[in-house]
């Protein structure tokens, strides 16, 4: 059974038949991370070859082609890129299709085997902005959500789950960023490519990983994810 993301109806689960198979020329191709052509065999009536043993929202693969791009992640590259897996499984809906990131996810897997961890770090970041607003869920970061008012540049903000943008004060225990930095995150998701976006949020890698995570944590409904966690646990058996 696979869970596969594509670019024109979102995310699918397959039945691959026979893939287990010694001699299935599907096993050196099904593999996490890979862009893939593939032939698809929608359920059919009850009785049908193709669907009998299916669910009715489980399509069956007929065909599978390696469609070119990077090798497979791996070492701390391959951690980040379930990460971004697991995100995608949890907060999209199937037969929903986000065309726009379908290509953002294409595009950061690549990133993600950088030497410089900054790069990947950015790289992340950008991504959860990208899925945050594909789903409809993060506010304008240009102006306070409540007031509906413009931010000020030297102003210190913090993104609220339900409030939204909220001007600071000296008493606030969250994480905050500078109006300023919110403005240019803004604009790199509105007008921007994913590389300007990357670039924003290069200098506020640790506030955005924080304040991002409170985000991701709440619409997830759960503060545990199971690829942190498996971090953490080989973290702890190194040690």
């Amino acid at each position: 059974i696979l869970d596969v993301f594509t670019r024109e109806q979102g995310r699918l689960a397959l039945v691959a038949k026979g893939a287990r198979r010694p001699y299935s020329q599907l096993r050196a191709v099904l593999l996490p991370f890979q862009r893939l052509h593939v032939v698809l065999v929608r359920p059919g009536k009850k009785g049908s070859n193709d669907s009998e043993d299916a669910a009715p929202d489980i399509q069956t693969l007929r065909s599978a082609e390696w469609a070119g791009g990077p090798a497979m992640l791996t070492g701390a590259a391959l951690f980040s890129g379930f990460y971004l897996n697991e995100l995608l499984m949890k907060l999209l809906v199937r037969h929903d299709a986000h065309e726009a990131l379908f290509d953002v996810y294409a595009h950061t897997l690549p990133s993600l085997a950088d030497a410089q961890d900054s790069v990947v770090q950015a790289s992340l970041r950008a991504f959860e902005l990208k899925l945050l607003q594909a789903l409809g869920v993060l506010p304008d970061l240009s102006l306070v959500t409540l007031t509906v008012q413009p931010i000020s540049l030297q102003e210190r903000y913090m993104v609220d789950p339900e409030a939204g943008v909220l001007l600071s004060d000296s008493q606030d225990p969250g994480v905050t960023l500078t109006g300023q930095a919110l403005l240019k995150v803004q604009a790199a998701l509105v007008h921007g490519n994913l590389a300007a976006l990357q670039q924003a949020c290069s200098p506020h890698l640790v506030e955005l990983k924080v304040g991002l995570r409170g985000l991701l944590h709440y619409h997830l409904g759960t503060p545990v994810m199971r690829t942190r966690q498996l971090i953490q646990d080989i973290q702890a058996l190194e040690r």
